[in-house]
């Protein structure tokens, strides 16, 4: 019995076919929007926490100022820190397996007819030990390079395409600025950081040889820690917090003048803000959900009138109220689960293509590829129920009359 109703909706569906299609089209663009949503938004999630296990979930990083955001939170006045300050917090901080200073600046490298502007990064041998960032070419700095300042670098894998393209760059020597460097290593390509940075655009230099020749200062921009494996993060920070407000001078009762910020912390702040913003992308997108099944029960209505006589002559031969009234409704089902296929199909078509453009993983979730569908069917029944109500109420003698 419900397999010959299912025959007849389909059989009325596909006998206006563009009209349906039309009808159902805002329960497919509901759909699909959802999906998408979600598929992009947990792709980014999965992004920003392989960008994190990059760089290491253990990893600290320490900064002059305090972390405020507005008017007033400029740091130019806060202390920066020194090469001493890093050495105490590897040596004396039990919990740390090793900290590295960090510089940066803008600078534009030379090889031969070529030239690009890059980021310069000022650091030591530990920085890529604390980042766990390989080389895949050539060496790390020494202590003598260290100490001495001399004149070697490091390079990304952007930089080296737009100098040497294809070419091998270990032992070559670069123009930095004025500062003739030789290339001792090529680092592992990592690609974009989760802000869509590229992080293998960059140079590194030994830190003596930044401060004496292009900062023209002692100071350190930046610590980077990686804690123990098996460590607390939050015990280290504390330990940290403890002994920089000891070098720094700082009295109890006074606001710290340094920052310290763990990685798990910053890919939970991240993860939670995409969250919400997919949530809300999410809601907005639902609503053309309601406005397809508007549209589902308009035009349930409508083919009500239109087919008030076909109504009339089978209520006169014996239909029964609840089977005119199944009728109705199950077309109106049909309909709307055939919107919730079409926009399950386009929202994952979409979601790919967008991840693909955006370089995210394409995560869709099976979970809200079945709640769209169920959803899909409970507005087909919502909104099918009053036209299939008015035709089941049909006076057999007014409907036979009806022209």
């Amino acid at each position: 019995m419900l397999w010959e109703t299912v025959k007849l909706a389909l059989k009325a569906i596909f006998r206006n076919a563009l009209r349906s299609f039309l009808t159902v089209l805002g329960v497919v663009i509901g759909v699909a929007a959802v999906i998408a949503m979600v598929t992009v938004g947990q792709g980014s999630s999965d992004q920003v926490t392989s960008d994190v296990e990059k760089l290491g979930t253990n990893i600290l990083m320490i900064s002059p100022g305090q972390a405020r955001m507005g008017p007033g939170s400029s740091n130019a006045a806060s202390k920066p820190f020194e090469m001493k300050d890093v050495d105490r917090i590897a040596e004396e901080i039990a919990l740390v397996e090793t900290a590295a200073p960090m510089g940066s600046s803008s600078a534009t490298v030379v090889y031969g007819n070529e030239n690009y502007r890059t980021q310069i990064t000022a650091t030591d041998s530990r920085y890529l030990m604390a980042t766990d960032w390989p080389l895949i070419a050539g060496r790390n700095f020494n202590a003598a390079e260290e100490k001495a300042g001399r004149a070697v670098c490091i390079m990304g894998e952007t930089v080296r395409l737009e100098l040497f393209g294809s070419g091998d760059p270990v032992g070559q020597k670069i123009r930095i600025g004025a500062i003739s460097c030789e290339v001792i290593g090529l680092l592992e390509p990592k690609g974009a950081s989760t802000f869509g940075q590229d992080q293998d655009d960059v140079v590194m230099l030994p830190m003596r040889l930044f401060q004496r020749r292009i900062a023209g200062n002692r100071d350190v921009g930046m610590i980077y820690v990686a804690v123990r494996d098996g460590a607390s993060t939050d015990a280290a920070k504390a330990e940290i917090d403890s002994l920089l407000r000891e070098i720094r001078r700082i009295s109890p009762g006074e606001d710290d003048d340094f920052n310290v910020r763990d990685m798990k912390q910053i890919a939970s702040m991240l993860t939670g803000i995409n969250d919400v913003l997919t949530g809300m992308l999410s809601a907005v997108a639902a609503v053309s959900l309601l406005v397809g099944g508007i549209g589902i029960m308009n035009i349930m209505l409508v083919s009500v009138t239109e087919r008030t006589r076909e109504i009339g002559i089978r209520l006169a031969v014996g239909a029964q109220a609840r089977q005119v009234m199944m009728q109705f409704l199950v077309e109106a089902v049909v309909l709307s689960l055939l919107g919730g296929v079409l926009g399950i199909l386009l929202g994952l078509g979409l979601a790919a293509f967008a991840s693909n453009l955006m370089s995210i993983p394409f995560a869709p979730d099976p979970t809200v590829v079945l709640m769209a569908f169920a959803f899909s069917a409970v507005v087909g029944v919502i909104f099918g129920y009053f036209p299939a109500r008015a035709a089941a109420r049909m006076d057999p003698i007014e409907a036979l009359r009806h022209q």
